[in-house]
């Protein structure tokens, strides 16, 4: 088990951090300009790991930064990386989706203990817009996920998974699936959701007063915790991986598919986002519930 953790750890951070290097490349793409290296996100997170802190703001500061990681790498090992496999699975036989859905609030919630600390206003800013939007987030994500657990009558990630051999629930459920999608695009930090770092706006926003080893902890959590959301929607609507080729061109599509909506769409305000989240994708997954 130990072993299936630690490659399980490594794979998501290298994944993490390849794909986030693939975003900035093909963001400066579209944009017009050149981005950097694909793999210039390893050399910043290896790079800042030998640095040392520039500021310091507490127990509470640094706790929080813990406590963000602690929950991104948690929740990961709560989902397998493979379907009809004994490797790979991590914890996943010792919880279900309602662990996982609790675990999914830890980051931002520690995030929120490690800013609210530092009286930064740029950081406490994004917080507040950050909280707000997850208002919205979870609504149409939480509905669809009821609806799959209904229609296959578990919460257990590996039982769904395997019951998607016939048909995938993208298709088989494609309004709950729609109402995930769009929540998991605001999940994944894309526009038009991005108002929680929004550079015009509230400079780096959250990571405004991060350096050093705790702002590269707080870059492979980010990594980590991408990966993890990636994984959860391959599992619960494109039927898993039975190996890791597999694995690796579901969640690369998946992520091609964010990328090209948060290249084409503008960013909303806050109010905006919630507002939007709350009317298109909460009720397009309530729709698909009900035929559920």
């Amino acid at each position: 088990m130990f072993l299936d953790i630690f490659f399980m750890i490594i794979l998501a951070y290298s994944f993490g951090f390849l794909y986030y290097g693939l975003y900035r490349n093909i963001s400066a793409r579209v944009h017009g300009r050149f981005g950097p290296p694909i793999i210039q996100s390893f050399i910043d997170s290896i790079k800042l790991f030998s640095k040392e802190n520039s500021t310091s703001f507490g127990w509470a500061f640094y706790a929080g930064i813990i406590f963000m990681a602690t929950g991104a790498v948690i929740t990961m090992l709560f989902i397998p990386f493979l379907n009809h496999s004994t490797h790979l699975i991590g914890l996943s036989q010792y919880g279900n989706l309602i662990v996982v859905l609790y675990l999914m609030v830890l980051g931002p919630l520690g995030n929120a203990i490690g800013i609210g600390s530092n009286g930064n206003p740029f950081g406490v800013m994004g917080i507040t817009r950050g909280l707000t939007r997850l208002i919205g987030l979870e609504m149409p994500f939480y509905i669809a996920v009821i609806g799959l657990m209904i229609a296959n009558q578990t919460a257990d990630i590996s039982v769904i998974m395997a019951n998607q051999s016939s048909m995938y629930n993208a298709f088989a459920h494609p309004l709950l699936f729609m109402g995930a999608f769009i929540s998991f695009v605001g999940f994944m930090g894309a526009s038009p959701f991005d108002v929680v770092g929004a550079p015009q706006e509230v400079y780096s926003g959250p990571a405004t007063e991060f350096s050093g080893k705790f702002f590269a902890l707080a870059l492979s959590q980010s990594a980590i915790f991408s990966f993890t959301k990636l994984l959860l929607i391959v599992n619960l609507f494109l039927g898993g991986a039975d190996n890791l080729f597999l694995l690796v061109i579901k969640t690369f599509i998946l992520f091609m598919a964010v990328v090209l909506v948060g290249n084409v769409y503008s960013r909303f305000t806050t109010v905006q986002s919630v507002e939007f989240l709350i009317k298109v994708p909460t009720v397009i997954a309530l729709v698909g519930l009900f035929f559920v």
